[in-house]
């Protein structure tokens, strides 16, 4: 694995990941601007006040600027309050006098029905050649959202990737005898209360579209499964067997969930549809078999198995072991758990000892190994949607982030 690799690998310590909204990748014949290499330029670019009469465009442009500027691959050329319509002819040669090499235009309008409709068109302004745009409508208390996903959308029309400025935040907090499962913008704005419990709330983590979140509530005084829809509130039981009941892990399509249950005295993987139905216990060791993903197509499932000696990373059939037994993947260290799956499948991370416990990252096909952290209370990785992120818990100065 080359030092580049382990630069494009950006870590952030802070919590579960899920997407929001998805978007089709550009076509093929659309042009797409290269912005590569670590210690390059930042690429300048230019996100004009969008044209509104209802007051409320700054919120939209303030997210789109300020989610480019987080990207980290942007500078975003200051341009004031000039307001300009997607409508307007693009003027190149004064964007270009203000050193921008593309350029972002918009408009905000006001529907019936309390809505608001925003089209923006993005400009290549090296080549003086428009690169399209969008349109999302929402709520006026959705404006947030219609940057975030603005914002991807010039990310992944300037570079081909897929961007994660539209995604949403679950993490769990405690507010003094209570913990609540928050849910909040990317950027940690919006932040609000899914669920508010006496008792702990572990392990969210989202279905793939956006619209549940499985979690692990100590709520009944003992742990156990449950799956939450977001929109309406709604809750099912999805596991509550006969001692511990952890680590749900949606499937590809969200279909099943895998799961750790100690219902048969040690704790073992099983397989679980999404509505609670089916349950089938899949591993088969006397150890301990726990910490499910699934991998990218869904036909295999990693997991932490003691089943060595040590806790190590395996791997399986998604069908079970009855289909071939599980092959150990991590062999660097002696200690080796949470298994997360990069998007790509390329790599896997995973928390070892190593001084500490710290993160590090496997790629699958050389094995090569590379530790990312310098932290040694490293826990609970996650992958952003697009790759480029590793999200994780650490302790920073004695505190926990």
């Amino acid at each position: 694995m080359n030092l580049w690799q382990k630069s494009w690998i950006q870590i952030l310590a802070i919590c579960q990941l899920g997407m929001l909204l998805s978007f089709s990748a550009p076509s093929s014949g659309q042009m797409q601007i290269e912005i590569t290499g670590v210690g390059q330029s930042l690429y300048p670019i230019g996100v004009s006040r969008f044209k509104d009469e209802t007051g409320v465009s700054n919120i939209v442009t303030d997210v789109i600027r300020a989610n480019l500027t987080n990207n980290g691959r942007f500078f975003n050329i200051d341009l004031g309050n000039n307001e300009l319509a997607e409508n307007t002819a693009p003027d190149f040669g004064s964007w270009s006098s203000k050193r921008a090499q593309a350029y972002a235009v918009g408009t905000v309008t006001a529907q019936v029905g309390g809505v608001y409709e925003i089209k923006y068109r993005l400009y290549d302004v090296v080549k003086n050649q428009s690169l399209g745009g969008t349109s999302v409508t929402v709520t006026k208390q959705d404006l947030r959202r219609a940057g975030h996903v603005i914002a991807d959308d010039i990310v992944q029309r300037l570079t081909g990737e897929r961007s994660i400025f539209s995604t949403r935040l679950s993490y769990v907090v405690r507010n003094g005898k209570q913990y609540q499962l928050m849910i909040s913008d990317s950027d940690g704005q919006n932040p609000r209360v899914a669920l508010t419990s006496s008792e702990p709330i572990i392990s969210p983590v989202w279905s793939p579209d956006g619209k549940k979140v499985a979690y692990v509530s100590f709520e009944t005084k003992k742990p156990v499964i449950f799956v939450h829809e977001l929109a309406t509130g709604k809750r099912i039981i999805l596991a509550n067997q006969k001692g511990n009941n952890s680590a749900p892990s949606w499937s590809p399509d969200g279909e099943k969930l895998a799961v750790s249950l100690s219902q048969d005295n040690n704790t073992q993987v099983y397989t679980v549809n999404a509505d609670g139905t089916n349950l089938k216990r899949i591993s088969k060791s006397s150890g301990i078999d726990t910490e499910p993903q699934w991998s990218i197509d869904g036909r295999s499932i990693y997991f932490t198995s003691d089943r060595g000696g040590s806790p190590q990373i395996y791997r399986m059939s998604s069908d079970g072991e009855s289909a071939g037994s599980a092959q150990r993947v991590t062999f660097k260290h002696a200690f080796a758990t949470s298994p997360r799956i990069s998007p790509d499948g390329k790599y896997l991370a995973y928390i070892a000892r190593a001084g500490g416990y710290k993160l590090q990252l496997l790629e699958l096909r050389t094995g090569e190994v590379v530790g990312l952290t310098q932290t040694s209370y490293d826990e609970t990785p996650s992958f952003a949607a697009n790759g480029k992120f590793i999200l994780y818990a650490t302790r920073a100065n004695g505190r926990p982030v």
